[in-house]
């Protein structure tokens, strides 16, 4: 028998078989993706243009992250997750050892090593929002802190191991070997996911197109206060943080004199302290409150700023790095778990790509950004800055927390099936719903309140209009009405887009009235030909 503290201990949801398979499989894959920009970017630094080529490796990899983000997790919440990870990674391998080959004929001009590592990237970012929606299907909810965590060491693992043991093939094997690694990674993904058997998912009968979901989790990130907040959070914190990862290898160059060799070990103090922060953080989630955890993690990230910044020495800045590793491990863990537990099924992949975009974005805006800053003011001018900012980010935690509570996220189908006399195809639209309530004066006000959270269920579902009104002639009548784009969108409504939390929203606005509502169904009216 299980105790309550292995339960949640950090290394929990490992001890579930799937999850520890696929968790390897995505360390393998993200090894190989760092292992592959290594291997890129020595390939091309003795070309003619290497700086400009070197630099484009980065930008191949991290565009379509951008670009692509938000429509990979809309295909990942439409289509079933599995075969989309299956698939992708069964083509990133195809393109991989594609790659290996063509690099291993000496057929590989810097264009073409360019563009293969562009469609590489396009696979990363199909996987990205479709890991992270997969995860609370296998985790169970009380270990999803855990498995954010076990996702940050991950991704440290792989950004500390990766380019040391690319290093090493390269200098003693050449560049061929590294890419024919990363295309095994990608199998030894595909490998993990052949052994899932995805049970069954509940929920409407007919598959989500393409554009209206797209625009349906756009909307439900517009009305959601919970997840704008974290948002914000995070780019709060990823902009000011994101020096580290931007100006590292200055620091080992121009401020220490490490050189190469260097820099790895910076970032290997980096990736100690991320795993450090993964191995503390159940001890740490029992003793600190998660807005309080943000002002810890982030005095301590500003604090090892400032160290960088003003202590040019290796034996101060290698410990400082450990420290800030765990305090970034600590803030991304929270904020992904804080998505993770937020987001429910039906849109949550929509809701990671977004989470993605800020974070890649954030980081890519605040590399650059401190760059420039370094190149008009330089190094520890960059460095004082961020620890500044970072120090006034933290600081508005106590303005703008993270919500500690996300409440019942699973799917609650309450709502009665509507009959119509009118048989409306799926298209039709847009439909104007209707909703009377008859409510006693003394609960007006009460009830007008209670109704901005039913209106926020509405929108974040599929509402692009909502509206309260007083009926003019019963004084005792209060009309909602909402507008949602198609027939289809609203029976996704009563289908499965709606929650726990939803239906307790709404059962505090019938406790306030005479029952529930009226509900009337209103479709366009086409005029005769």
């Amino acid at each position: 028998m299980t105790t309550a503290a292995e339960e949640t201990s950090a290394w929990a949801p490992l001890r579930d078989k799937i999850f520890r398979g696929l968790w390897i499989g995505v360390l393998a894959g993200n090894v190989g993706t760092w292992m592959q920009t290594v291997g890129a970017s020595w390939r091309l630094v003795h070309e003619p243009d290497a700086a400009t080529y070197v630099s484009l490796v980065q930008t191949a990899t991290m565009l379509p992250v951008l670009l692509l983000a938000l429509p990979s997790g809309t295909l990942a919440d439409t289509f079933d997750r599995r075969r989309l990870l299956l698939g992708v990674q069964l083509g990133s391998c195809a393109v991989a050892a594609t790659l290996t080959a063509l690099t291993a004929a000496d057929r590989m001009p810097p264009a073409l090593l360019l563009g293969f590592t562009f469609l590489l990237g396009v696979g990363q970012a199909l996987t990205l929002p479709t890991w992270q929606a997969v995860i609370p299907e296998i985790v169970p909810r009380d270990q999803l802190a855990a498995a954010s965590a076990l996702g940050a060491v991950n991704t440290n693992l792989a950004r500390s191991a990766g380019p040391a043991v690319a290093g090493l093939l390269v200098a003693h094997a050449g560049v061929p070997v590294v890419f024919g690694l990363n295309a095994l990674s990608f199998a030894a993904f595909a490998a993990a996911l052949l052994r899932w058997r995805r049970p069954p998912q509940s929920g409407t009968t007919h598959a989500e197109r393409f554009g209206p979901a797209l625009r349906a989790g756009g909307r439900y990130v517009r009305y959601s206060p919970v997840v704008r907040r974290t948002l914000l959070r995070v780019v709060l914190f990823v902009l000011p943080g994101s020096v580290v990862w931007g100006l590292l290898p200055l620091v080992a160059d121009r401020e220490l004199g490490m050189g190469a060799g260097g820099y790895g070990v910076l970032l290997a103090a980096l990736g100690v302290g991320a795993i450090l922060g993964a191995l503390l953080m159940p001890r740490i989630r029992e003793g600190v409150p998660p807005n309080r955890l943000l002002i810890l993690s982030g005095a301590v990230y500003a604090a090892a700023l400032l160290i960088v910044a003003l202590v040019p020495y290796a034996v101060a800045v290698v410990p400082a790095l450990v420290v800030a590793g765990l305090a970034w491990m600590a803030q991304v863990s929270r904020m992904n778990a804080s998505m993770q537990l937020f987001l429910p099924n039906w849109v949550r992949a929509r809701g990671f790509a977004v989470y993605q975009v800020v974070f890649a974005g954030g980081q890519a805006l605040g590399a650059f950004a401190w760059g420039q800053v370094t190149q008009a003011w330089g190094l520890r001018t960059a460095y004082l800055a961020a620890a500044a900012l970072m120090a006034l980010g933290t600081a508005t935690v106590r303005w703008l927390p993270v919500r500690e509570e996300a409440g019942d996220r699973s799917a609650a189908v309450y709502w009665p099936e509507p009959h119509l006399m009118l048989e409306p195809h799926l298209d039709e639209g847009p439909v104007l719903v209707t909703a009377t309530w008859r409510v006693k004066p003394e609960n007006r006000d009460a009830f007008v309140a209670a109704m901005q959270a039913v209106r926020r269920s509405r929108q974040r579902t599929g509402a692009t209009r909502w509206g309260l009104f007083r009926d003019g002639e019963h004084a005792d009548d209060f009309v909602e009405v909402y507008l949602v784009p198609t027939w289809e969108e609203h029976l996704r409504q009563h289908e499965g887009r709606l929650t726990g939390s939803d239906e307790r929203e709404e059962e505090r606005a019938v406790a306030l009235a005479e029952g529930p509502a009226t509900v009337s169904h209103l479709l366009p009216a086409h005029s005769p030909d």
